[in-house]
């Protein structure tokens, strides 16, 4: 398990002598080999700048930073993988704010690239190596041609060729899940928004928000060119917007007009769902599936990270057991973070959070940050640190019900929201 680091010019080495280590939250650790699995494909190594990488002396335990002028190296590991631990680093500017990734330790092991995760679902649909970019090109030019006032197709045309991002590339190739944003507002201040930062966060946004407002038609165009297959999904909410619920009457109007038209495929949204009232009048409009992102169930430190305008944690709450009572199979965007999220008391109140609401599924999502402003952000541990396998562990063993994955999933057949018969007037 050598440790991997950088040299001034990015060259990537392994070096011959040291062992690699870790971080868990702020502590330097071990990695064990249980932790560890071949680099996925579609993994990324990445330069932690301003850092210098730790190895470990096996003979002697000792624990050693590189020279100066090294860099440590992380990996970003595509969906479908749950990171176990961070990479071991110190900052050499104690200022500098990390760019907004999850990045993962990473060792040399048996003449290959070796990470410390765990899969949590089937990588496949969003390995980047399975998008065509030639077919999402493809994709653009036809979709943006038959809809040349359509905002939604220019908008999403940038996020699939300017950032590749997958969901909105699926969007073009007519595939799984696309997306629809509707939103260029918010009702949280999330403390990592890869949207929208404060002018003075130190953080730099990997992605612009949208910035007008989609009339009806545009959105019900979007939707009915995505669902027209039984698998389809369609989802509200995503990187480059704000809350979707803000716009909820958009919403609302839109999910009416596309039930009235067709049944097929699932319709699903990305929420914080702090807005209760909102999120029960898409719910009744015919909404799916809905996936609702939380850092923590509990309160402190999800106040933290959100900075919440308006709304509370019971709202999010309520939001989760409305929907699963009108049928919606819900799930939640757990934003992870080895040291945080598998610390004691972490891990009994999500398990607790979690029966209350009635979850389905739980999508693992490692959080992109940088390691040291969120740790000065949030509270303290009260308890043990468990570890991010144990935590996932007690999670399948507390939670037998419920799907540990990684993305959003077509509901298990007879576990589908029953939808509401379409009725067609002649004109």
């Amino acid at each position: 398990m050598h440790l991997v680091y950088a040299d001034g010019q990015g060259n990537v080495y392994d070096h011959p002598e040291l062992y690699g280590l870790a971080r868990s939250g702020d502590m330097i650790v071990e990695l064990l080999e249980e932790e560890l699995i071949p680099l996925p494909e579609g993994a990324m190594l990445s330069l932690l700048p301003n850092t210098r990488a730790v190895g470990m002396n096996p003979s002697t335990g000792e624990m050693l930073p590189l020279p100066e002028g090294s860099q440590a190296v992380g990996a970003l590991l595509p969906q479908g993988f749950t990171r176990l631990c961070l990479p071991g680093y110190i900052k050499t500017d104690k200022s500098y704010k990390l760019p907004l990734f999850g990045y993962s330790a990473v060792v040399w092991k048996d003449g290959g690239f070796y990470v410390a995760a765990e899969q949590s679902d089937d990588p496949q649909k969003w390995n980047p190596m399975n998008c065509d970019r030639d077919a999402v090109h493809s994709g653009v030019g036809s979709l943006t041609a038959k809809y040349p006032e359509n905002r939604l197709y220019g908008h999403l045309s940038n996020c699939a060729l300017g950032y590749e991002c997958l969901t909105s590339s699926n969007t073009f190739l007519n595939r799984w899940e696309g997306a629809v944003p509707v939103s260029y507002s918010c009702n949280a201040g999330c403390f990592g928004c890869i949207s929208e930062q404060p002018d003075d966060s130190g953080f730099v946004s990997p992605q612009t928000r949208m910035n007008f407002r989609p009339r009806v038609d545009e959105i019900v165009q979007v939707m009915l060119e995505h669902l027209k297959t039984p698998e389809s999904i369609i989802s509200f909410g995503q990187g480059c917007e704000g809350e979707p619920s803000t716009q909820a009457k958009l919403i609302i109007e839109a999910v009416r007009e596309v039930r009235s038209i067709t049944d097929m495929g699932y319709i699903n949204i990305n929420t914080n769902a702090g807005l209760s009232d909102h999120i029960r009048g898409i719910v009744d409009a015919g909404l799916d599936l809905m996936r609702v992102s939380t850092i923590s169930a509990l309160g402190d430190h999800y106040n933290a990270y959100y900075k919440p305008r308006g709304y509370t944690l019971a709202n999010v709450e309520k939001s989760l057991i409305y929907a699963a009572s009108q049928g919606v199979y819900t799930s939640i965007n757990y934003l992870v973070f080895p040291g945080v999220t598998d610390r004691e008391e972490e891990v009994e109140a999500m398990v607790e959070f979690v029966k209350r609401t009635g979850l389905k599924l739980i999508q693992m999502r490692n959080l992109n940050i940088d390691p040291e402003s969120y740790l000065e952000l949030i509270p303290p541990p009260q308890g043990e640190i468990l570890g991010m396998k144990t935590m996932l562990e007690i999670f399948r063993e507390e939670l037998p019900e419920v799907v540990i994955g990684s993305y959003t999933h077509v509901p298990p057949a007879g576990e589908a929201r029953q939808k509401k018969a379409i009725v067609r007037v002649s004109p």
